[in-house]
């Protein structure tokens, strides 16, 4: 009796989408995308390219600035994200997602799509853990680290179609070398994010925000339109903490 073997191959995915994004912050739930940037890859090869600034509506702070090199002039015309989400989510397709500690990319982008009212759930592949598999315990696993002790040059870390790549081709380095019966860890997981669709702020909280910044005569660093019902709350919130209701001749930066 003949029996079809698979190829080692045949088990593998060598075609995705490698994704990064840079944020304001770590907290999907409060922080805002910057900039997103993603390669189509099929059968190893980069085929297709987004990249794109992101406007988060509020200023980023000297840590992010420091970092990433992005600044609030460059963003100062990049577009929102609900302009953004759509075209990405399209550029996708249902190519799995590829990215290092990917499930965090995964998390600001799809509470996007869900605020836009589009389906976003993906499978992915996580070069960290890849790394986490097949690098010595004691070496570092974050992605500069990953790319250094695999002789990968990184031409500009902490931008988002730059560590893109260099996900990109880790990924290759570690598909190159893998060992016998691991193939597994070469195969999407579904990516598990949780997201609600996000309410947008009222006018009466719109109304009362502007009357407790007149009043108290603060220095808003924040786009208003822009926020969410639950972000304009915790705003109010930390106004009252603040100052109270009564007027007080102050200046603050609320982020």
């Amino acid at each position: 009796m003949r029996t079809d073997t698979i190829r080692k191959e045949d088990t593998v995915t060598n075609s995705y989408v490698a994704i990064d994004i840079e944020t304001t912050g770590l907290e999907p739930r409060l922080d805002k995308i910057t900039e997103i940037a993603a390669l189509r890859v099929v059968d190893g090869a980069v085929e297709g390219r987004f990249v794109t600034l992101v406007n988060p509506g509020r200023p980023l702070g000297e840590r992010i600035v420091e970092l990433t090199g992005i600044t609030d002039g460059m963003l100062a015309g990049a577009p929102a994200i609900g302009d953004v989400i759509g075209p990405l989510v399209r550029f996708c397709g249902d190519l799995p997602l590829l990215g290092h500690n990917i499930l965090f990319d995964y998390s600001f982008l799809k509470r996007a799509a869900v605020n836009q009212g589009l389906d976003f759930q993906r499978e992915g592949i996580d070069t960290l853990n890849l790394c986490r598999a097949f690098m010595p315990g004691e070496h570092k696993k974050n992605l500069s680290a990953a790319c250094a002790f695999y002789c990968i040059e990184q031409v500009e870390a902490h931008r988002a179609e730059a560590d893109a790549l260099s996900a990109h081709l880790l990924y290759q380095k570690l598909l190159e070398g893998r060992g016998e019966g691991r193939e597994e860890l070469f195969t999407p997981k579904s990516l598990i994010y949780k997201a609600k669709k996000e309410q947008p702020v009222t006018k009466r909280q719109k109304e009362y925000l502007q009357d407790l910044i007149k009043c108290h005569r603060i220095d808003v660093t924040v786009q208003i339109d822009t926020l969410s019902r639950n972000e304009a709350s915790r705003m109010i919130d930390r106004i009252l903490s603040q100052y109270g209701r009564k007027a007080k001749i102050k200046e603050v930066n609320l982020q």
